[in-house]
């Protein structure tokens, strides 16, 4: 069963929390009038709320969060929303919120609010770790710059929680599943964990999803002050972005969604389509590698693949050492090498690691794939994995034969394996203990300001046509990036970073056809 995918940056040969971002997500259209509910008195408490903000320490659910929240000039507040809409005058629950403010007050535009994707991951941390980079830049003057931690996930309680860690890494450890059986068996009882050790239970893992997280989104625009909303969104992201455009029109002031899921896709087809782009991935560092004297799937990057499971397969029997008392198993090698397709910066990091593999040694590899699971140093998982599914199975209607989703998600990427992530997805939803909330549709926004869409030709997770596809559905603008990696604005490309502060500042849209370089 599996996870979330996003890009990772690494630094002094360490795996390093960055843009948290994954994919291939449905839309979540609304399902009440504006504001969000028919006792709309109801609702005025939480929109009219004060943040109370504060330092962000006690906001830490583990090292890495920790340690991004000691970012100076970072405050952090806890917004308190409806646990069902439905509902407001019920159960409340909390959003974790943090801001770093407008370097030039004298000039400061307003909030952006920042979402890394997942679904599960920590708008709090990702916006943390990016204010040394928008310091420098118009957000960091003229933007209060503000991420959350969308409902059930990290800093915002309750969490949703389905495996301990030691569960998780036990599942790490073990083999795929080799029969649909096995598949449905694991499924079902990580599904049922999921219902019993996740605060008020199935109410919760009910009111998790994307169509709730948007009005969470609407009545933290009002509690920042902001008659409308700026926001950046990556990869799950935009899908937060578009579905609040679709949901609140009228208090859209900027969008800018880089990474873009396509609304109209349906899960099966989506985790299909992400496989191929993983295929193309490799096949491109193959080639790369080939190039070079010590690559460690050799010379011919048509024998890459053979080459790559020849090496790995030996770990279904006989699990690699780490030399810190771990092992690699053949899953976790699996999970290192999709981790690494979302950045070509990954590639050399790659090609150490199965060369160290081919002497018996699995310490890149593992690393790798604990940056993908988000496990701390000291054996700790973030609740990524768990709110990745619990989003993704409310957002989407269930499969109706997950197995033939699967091999059709093997066939896509026949370099994988059995060992892809997130082959029990559609298993694990089709056990899942409540209704989904939304559906793919094509999104009917009427009057919201034009987004800008920025898409990668090579983007190994998210498609490029998506991209192309949400901005002529949003009538909005496209900046294309030519490359291959998950996600391009603030990653240090002047190209791409021009055109999307211009966007945020003024609205601005590259002109049609404007392309940049990876």
């Amino acid at each position: 069963m599996r996870l979330p995918r996003r890009r990772r940056l690494f630094a002094a040969g360490l795996l390093a929390a960055a843009l948290t971002a994954c994919t291939t997500q449905t839309p979540a259209p609304p399902s009440s009038p504006s504001p969000v509910a028919a006792d709309v008195h109801a609702l005025d408490r939480f929109y009219d709320q004060q943040l109370a903000w504060g330092d962000c320490a006690a906001y830490a659910t583990g090292q890495q969060s920790a340690d991004a929240f000691r970012t100076p000039g970072v405050e952090c507040a806890r917004l308190t929303v409806p646990l069902d809409y439905a509902n407001p005058r019920g159960e409340t629950i909390t959003v974790g919120v943090l801001r770093h403010r407008a370097l030039d007050p004298a000039h400061r535009i307003g909030s952006l609010v920042m979402n890394p994707g997942g679904p599960g991951g920590s708008g709090m941390e990702a916006a943390a770790r990016l204010v040394p980079t928008v310091s420098n830049n118009a957000i960091g003057l003229r933007f209060d710059f503000v991420g959350f931690d969308p409902r059930g996930v990290g800093a915002s309680m309750p969490r949703v929680r389905c495996l301990t860690d030691a569960e998780r890494d036990a599942e790490r450890a073990s083999n795929p599943g080799a029969s649909d059986a096995a598949w449905t068996g694991q499924a079902t009882d990580f599904a049922a964990k999921c219902a019993q050790r996740t605060e008020h239970g199935e109410a919760m893992l009910a009111n998790v999803g994307t169509r709730d997280v948007v009005k969470d989104l609407d009545v933290l625009r009002s509690a920042l002050g902001e008659e409308k909303l700026s926001y950046l969104g990556y990869s799950y992201g935009t899908q937060i972005g578009y579905s609040y455009a679709e949901a609140f029109p009228q208090r859209v002031r900027a969008l800018l969604l880089d990474g873009a899921i396509d609304p109209a896709a349906n899960d099966p087809d989506s985790l299909v389509a992400q496989g191929a782009g993983f295929s193309r991935a490799f096949g491109e560092f193959a080639a790369e590698c080939a190039r070079h004297d010590g690559c460690a799937l050799g010379r011919d990057p048509a024998k890459a693949a053979a080459e790559f499971q020849n090496l790995v397969q030996p770990l279904v029997g006989a699990p690699a050492k780490t030399g810190d008392g771990r092992h690699l198993s053949y899953r976790d090698a699996i999970t290192g090498v999709v981790e690494a397709m979302y950045s070509s910066q990954s590639w050399p990091f790659l090609n150490t690691g199965l060369g160290l593999l081919r002497g018996g040694d699995g310490s890149v590899l593992l690393r790798l794939a604990d940056g993908y699971y988000e496990r701390d140093a000291d054996g700790r998982y973030s609740s990524l994995q768990d709110a990745y599914y619990a989003v993704r199975c409310v957002d989407n209607p269930r499969a109706v034969d997950p197995a033939v989703s699967r091999q059709r998600m093997a066939d896509a990427a026949p370099f994988l394996g059995l060992g892809r992530p997130d082959q029990g997805e559609l298993d694990v939803c089709a056990s899942w203990p409540v209704p989904s909330t939304s559906q793919p549709h094509r999104p009917t926004v009427t009057s919201a300001a034009p987004p800008l869409v920025i898409s990668t030709t090579g983007d190994p997770v998210t498609p490029y046509q998506a991209g192309v596809n949400l901005a002529n559905l949003f009538r909005g603008g496209l900046l294309t990036v030519d490359g291959t990696q998950h996600t391009a604005f603030l990653h240090g490309n002047m190209c791409v970073d021009v055109a999307g502060l211009d966007y945020l500042v003024d609205g601005s849209q590259p002109p049609p056809g404007t392309r940049c370089q990876a």
